[in-house]
C-alpha cells in the first residue's frame, strides 16, 4: 500500500472502532502530518480518499469531521413492486416509473443486476477529487463565462487528442461539452429533426432513447437488430423510403442491451446509405473505450465525409459517472447544437471539466482502462457461464464484445415482468426486456449488469433468478 492509503486505512480503522465518533473532528492536516511524519500532500490525499469513501467530510473553515451515518434505509421488503399480473399488461407499464423503482431498490440494498450504471469501485475517485479540490479556488475566480458552450478549451483539447489516439482525427472546433451523453443525444436529436418526425432506432434499444423521442413529440420506428451483426440496414432503408424517417439513433459499439460490435464494413455501408438519403445518424458511442479485443473499434464518425453523423460520447461509463461530463461532435449541425445547449442548460459546470482534463493530461487513463476492460471481460464470461448453469433449458445469452451488460433470452413461457417482480421480493434487481421496446417483443428477455465483482452474493442472486425462471416455465 502507498503511504496515503496506509494512513487512510488507519484512520478508517479508528472510525470503525469508535475511537473517533460520528460528528467528531479529526486531527487537522498539519497535526496529522506532524504526528505521522508525513508530507502535507500525502495527508491531503489520504483525507480525499476517506472523503470519497464517505467516511469523513470537509466543513469550510472548520476542517474534517467523521460523517454521520444516514438513517437506516427501509428494508427491501418495504419496496412493493407492481403485482405481476398488472405488470404483465404492456399498456399499463410506465417505463420511467419502472426504471425509477429499480434504481430505488438498488439504493436500498438490492443486488444491482438491473443497474444501468457500472460498478463505481473501479473509478479513480480519489484522484479526481484531489484535482477538483485544488482547482476549486481557481474556478471560483474565473466566473460564469468560463463554462459557457462549447466548453472548457483544455478539456476539448484532451478529447480531441483522445479521438486522435483512437484513430479519428477530429476538428476540436466541432466538439461541444455537455452534461453527460444523455444531454448530447437530446441536443443532437432536437437539432437533427423537428417535432413529429419519425426516428429510427435499433430494436431492442436503450430505453432512455425511446423516452427522449416520445418526450420531444417524435415517433420511434423500431428496426430489427441482430444480436451479432447489428441493425438491419435493408429494413432501415425501407423505413427511410416508406415511412419518411428523418433521423436515426444507433449504438454500433457494444450496444445496450445486446452488446454487439458492428463490423467496419457494415458501419461504412450504413453511413454511405444514410448519405444517399441525406438522413443524419446520432451515434451513441459511450461504451467505445470498453472493448475486450486488442484493437479499439471504429465509429460511424470515421466514415462520415458529409457531416451527417452526430457523434455522442461521455466519461460516465469509463471514468466518473458522478461528474456527468459528455460531448458531441455534431458535424454540420454544430451551430444548432451549440445554440440549443445554451438555451436548454446554459453551461456545463467548469470544475468537473477541469478535473477530468487534468486527469487525462497527467494520469494513466490507458492503464485505468486496461484494468477495467480486463475485469469486465472476465466477469462477462463468469456471468454467462452462471446463467447457462442455473437457468432453465432453452435459455440463451448474448456474446458482448465490450461494455458490461448481458442480454438473456428466456424460454418463451417465462415473462420478464413477472420474474422481475418475484426477484424484487427477494432483493434482486434485473432489467426486464419490456422496457427496451415499445411493444412486447422482448417480454421474455432480461438484461443483467456484470460490472460488479463476482462474489458469493452475486452468484446466489443468479442462482435464485434461475430457480425463479424455472418455476415460471411450469
Amino acid at each position: 500500500m502507498k503511504l496515503y492509503e496506509t494512513l487512510a486505512a488507519d484512520i478508517a480503522g479508528q472510525i470503525a472502532q469508535g475511537v473517533i465518533r460520528e460528528g467528531e473532528k479529526i486531527p487537522s492536516v498539519r497535526q496529522t502530518s506532524q504526528h505521522h511524519n508525513l508530507s502535507v500532500s500525502t495527508v491531503i490525499r489520504a483525507f480525499l480518499l476517506l472523503e470519497s469513501q464517505g467516511l469523513i467530510e470537509s466543513r469550510p473553515q472548520s476542517g474534517y469531521f467523521v460523517r454521520r451515518k444516514p438513517a437506516a434505509p427501509a428494508p427491501v421488503d418495504a419496496i412493493v413492486p407492481p403485482a405481476p399480473a398488472d405488470m404483465a399488461r404492456g399498456d399499463t407499464l410506465d417505463t420511467s416509473e419502472f426504471v425509477l423503482t429499480t434504481l430505488r431498490s438498488i439504493n436500498q440494498g438490492s443486488v444491482p443486476l438491473g443497474s444501468p450504471y457500472p460498478d463505481p469501485a473501479l473509478f479513480p475517485w480519489a484522484r479526481l477529487n484531489q484535482y477538483a479540490s485544488s482547482l476549486a479556488r481557481r474556478v471560483g475566480q474565473m466566473g460564469m463565462t468560463a463554462d459557457l458552450p462549447p466548453g472548457n478549451p483544455e478539456l476539448i483539447r484532451q478529447i480531441a487528442r483522445r479521438h486522435l489516439e483512437n484513430g479519428l482525427a477530429v476538428d476540436a472546433g466541432e466538439i461541444i461539452v455537455t452534461t453527460g451523453a444523455t444531454e448530447a443525444i437530446n441536443l443532437c436529436l432536437q437539432a437533427a429533426a423537428p417535432p413529429g418526425s419519425a426516428i429510427a432506432v435499433e430494436s431492442p434499444t436503450y430505453y432512455a432513447l425511446l423516452q427522449a423521442i416520445q418526450r420531444m413529440g417524435m415517433r420511434a420506428v423500431e428496426i430489427a437488430t441482430d444480436p451479432a451483426q447489428g441493425i438491419d440496414l435493408e429494413a432501415l432503408e425501407r423505413a427511410i423510403v416508406e415511412q419518411g424517417v428523418a433521423a436515426c439513433i444507433v449504438m454500433p459499439n457494444f450496444q445496450n442491451p445486446l452488446g454487439f460490435q458492428m463490423s467496419d464494413e457494415r458501419k461504412r455501408a450504413m453511413v454511405e446509405m444514410l448519405a444517399r438519403h441525406q438522413v443524419p445518424a446520432i451515434e451513441n458511442d459511450v461504451y467505445h473505450e470498453l472493448y475486450y479485443g486488442d484493437v479499439h473499434p471504429t465509429s460511424l464518425k470515421n466514415y462520415d465525409t458529409r457531416g451527417l453523423v452526430l457523434h455522442c460520447n461521455s466519461f460516465s461509463k469509463t471514468l466518473s459517472p458522478a461528474n456527468r461530463i459528455g460531448w458531441a461532435l455534431p458535424g454540420r449541425y454544430k451551430a444548432q447544437v451549440e445554440k440549443l445547449k445554451f438555451l436548454n442548460t446554459l453551461n456545463t459546470p467548469a470544475l468537473p471539466q477541469l478535473a477530468i482534463a487534468e486527469y487525462l493530461k497527467n494520469d494513466g487513463y490507458d492503464y485505468h482502462l486496461r484494468k477495467v476492460r480486463k475485469a469486465y471481460a472476465q466477469q462477462a464470461s463468469i456471468m454467462a457461464a452462471a446463467v447457462r448453469r442455473f437457468f432453465p433449458a432453452g435459455t440463451s445469452v448474448s456474446a458482448p464484445a465490450g461494455g458490461y451488460l448481458l442480454w438473456v433470452t428466456l424460454p418463451h413461457g417465462v415473462r420478464a415482468l413477472e420474474l422481475y417482480a418475484r426477484a424484487q421480493e427477494r432483493g434482486i434487481s434485473i432489467g426486464a426486456g419490456n422496457i427496451f421496446a415499445t411493444g412486447d417483443a422482448f417480454q421474455h428477455c432480461i438484461r443483467l449488469n456484470y460490472s460488479y465483482p463476482w462474489n458469493a452474493g452475486v452468484e446466489a442472486a443468479v442462482r435464485t433468478l434461475g430457480l425463479l425462471a424455472g418455476e415460471l416455465t411450469s
